[in-house]
């Protein structure tokens, strides 16, 4: 189908501070700090950006944000201070019992290879299992690791989930107190990983090679009702397909003065952020009404100034889908009108297409 051509003059002076927002933030850096904090999620919702599923039998778990007491990470300033305040964590609600029930609570927005993630949790009530952990380089509900704590076992224990099947456990024996909060460290170099809880390391570095990238998630089992606060992840970011493919247009285009790509991420269609540029540091900036609807509607946009020509356009799949907007900076010439600057700009977005499977592989 063609697209509708739709002439706007617009100026490109977009700057935006966007390392408060928690969703994209990262989507701006290669070294990386994301910290989720539940309170910034509304009550008794599934936070944003997440995606609940299982492991196993059953139905994915029941994961809302509740409000709960929490110690202060800090120090009291006086001993009558209060130590706890009320707040936003993440709950496991589910009482699924079946021995064969893990409850999976995936973040989507982000893959990860090398991490150090560092989450508190408390593990509240259960009858068959009382357990909370974490899950690492998740492919699918089949493959991925985590690190578990029991209070029923006082066990802290690493397993893995190969092509659906259950491989460990690799750990040691600890008291894990229930209705306590706890703090569980995971570390990822390569293919060497090691585990900690309460500052401990329990699990000393072992070589894992199954897997060398892939989603973070919260973990529970069977009717085990756990709490989630204070998660934060420190990792080193993988430059992604996109600003790969940025960088070879680039190379093989030297006279453009620019290239950038827009796209939606998973969790949220409406949203449209930067995620490749000529220029880093503009990294995550939101797109504004002419990238989305180039990618909603498949509007094709001009823009002329003194020296440039600016042309965006949409960024097609295999399958022929719109699935990100492409910003073209080109040097205007005597007699630059808007059917030339796209036919000049549309070779390139076309040799783009052609490395393009589907939407996933611009932020793998």
């Amino acid at each position: 189908m063609s697209p509708v051509l739709v002439s706007l003059r617009y100026r490109i002076m977009r700057k935006q501070i966007i390392g408060l927002a928690v969703l994209f933030s990262a989507w701006a850096l290669t070294a990386a700090e994301r910290k989720f904090d539940f309170n910034d999620f509304k009550l008794n919702e599934t936070p944003h950006g997440f995606r609940g599923t299982v492991s196993g039998s059953g139905k994915p778990g029941v994961w809302k944000v509740i409000e709960e007491e929490v110690p202060s990470a800090f120090l009291k300033i006086t001993p009558t201070a209060p130590n706890y305040s009320r707040r936003g964590v993440l709950a496991q609600l589910s009482r699924d019992s079946a021995d064969d029930h893990y409850p999976l609570l995936i973040f989507e927005e982000e893959t990860f290879s090398d991490f150090t993630l560092t989450t508190r949790f408390k593990i509240e009530a259960g009858v068959t299992e009382q357990m909370a952990g974490v899950a690492f380089r998740i492919q699918d509900e089949k493959n991925y690791y985590y690190v578990r704590a029991s209070a029923l076992g006082n066990t802290f224990y690493f397993f893995k989930f190969i092509n659906g099947e259950l491989i460990g456990p690799i750990g040691a024996k600890v008291e894990i107190p229930k209705d306590v909060w706890h703090t569980m460290t995971v570390e990822c170099k390569g293919s060497l990983v090691s585990c900690s809880l309460d500052g401990k390391v329990l699990i000393p570095q072992m070589r894992q090679d199954n897997f060398s990238k892939g989603k973070i998630g919260f973990w529970t089992k069977s009717d085990s009702v756990s709490y989630f606060s204070d998660a934060q992840i420190t990792y080193q970011r993988a430059e992604l397909f996109a600003q790969s493919l940025v960088n070879e247009t680039l190379k093989k285009n030297p006279r453009l003065l620019g290239l950038k790509i827009f796209a939606a991420p998973p969790s949220n269609t409406n949203e449209v952020r930067l995620i490749a540029s000529n220029d880093p540091k503009d990294l995550g900036e939101a797109g504004e009404k002419v990238e989305r609807d180039v990618v909603a509607r498949g509007s094709v946009y001009f823009g002329k100034g003194s020296q440039s020509v600016v042309v965006t356009m949409p960024l097609h799949d295999r399958n022929g889908d719109r699935i990100a907007a492409a910003r073209v900076v080109m040097r205007t010439f005597p007699g630059q009108t808007e059917q030339n600057a796209i036919t000049r700009a549309l070779p390139i977005v076309k040799g783009m297409e052609t490395r393009i499977q589907n939407a996933n592989d611009l932020t793998q």
